[in-house]
């Protein structure tokens, strides 16, 4: 899809990758509505890309994201694109995880996106065009230990845009799936990062990774996968799964002494 002059909603724009995809939708000419719960940052950033709307909302509810659909959509006149890039992230062993953590992960993860398409898709659907973008994880083809809601939040996506895609196939309305490896990026703590070290995870830089955003986007992608071999670990996963299970061993019982702090 053509980004220059594309109506665009942006959510999880003033997190530490959203920023800089902001950016560079914007230096693409994009007409952009940016969604985020941290009402500074986005007025800041909101400030710095002129022509852009910043939409403070709490998409963890049905009824935050639909104001904040009505809202961008006001405000653009419209929508062409609807990139659902906000998400929290937990590294917890499961039974330490509190009920209200796992349903707001639930909720952000991946009942906005799917409320906020709901929202949306009646216009699309009028306009007969139209662009859903649903950025998901690896962590969504493959189940990490100690990542456990925030996977099963991501599987939930990447079957959502499978499904949404497929009941959309007769109409001019793209969906896409995009899947980065782990990101450096602040939604990854402190402790996190010693675990990736410690187990020499591959962690991506945010900028580069906004760039195979950008390209999926424009290349009209419908489901794409980075890094190598965790993409190739997806395919393996999915045809041979407890091969998987062995591969992980050694690294999830590294892990577990993090998650523990033992």
């Amino acid at each position: 899809m053509d980004i220059k002059n594309s109506r665009v909603v942006l959510t999880g724009a003033a997190g530490g990758m959203g920023q800089i995809l902001a950016r560079e939708l914007h230096k693409r000419g994009a007409y952009l509505a940016l969604v985020d719960a941290n009402a500074d940052a986005l007025t800041s950033l909101s400030g710095e890309l002129d022509g852009s709307h910043a939409i403070p909302g709490n998409l963890s509810t049905a009824a935050g994201c639909q104001s904040a659909a009505d809202q961008c959509s006001e405000r653009l006149g419209g929508v062409d694109m609807l990139i659902n890039l906000a998400g929290i992230n937990s590294f917890a062993a499961y039974e330490d995880e509190t009920a209200e953590k796992v349903e707001l992960m639930m909720q952000v993860n991946l009942l906005a996106p799917m409320w906020l398409s709901r929202a949306l898709l009646p216009k699309m659907q009028e306009q007969n065009s139209g662009h859903l973008v649903n950025v998901g994880s690896i962590f969504g083809s493959i189940g990490f230990a100690y990542f456990t809601t925030y996977s099963a939040t991501k599987f939930g996506l990447r079957g959502f845009s499978e499904a949404l895609r497929r009941e959309l196939a007769d109409t001019a309305i793209k969906v896409s799936y995009i899947a980065p490896r782990a990101v450096k990026t602040p939604m990854n703590s402190n402790v996190v990062m010693r675990m990736g070290e410690a187990t020499k995870m591959n962690m991506d830089e945010p900028e580069a990774v906004v760039g195979k955003i950008i390209a999926a986007i424009e290349a009209d992608k419908k489901d794409t996968y980075f890094g190598f071999p965790e993409s190739l670990f997806v395919r393996v996963n999915g045809l041979l799964p407890r091969l998987v299970d062995g591969a992980l061993a050694a690294q999830n019982r590294i892990a577990r002494t993090f998650a523990k702090g033992e």
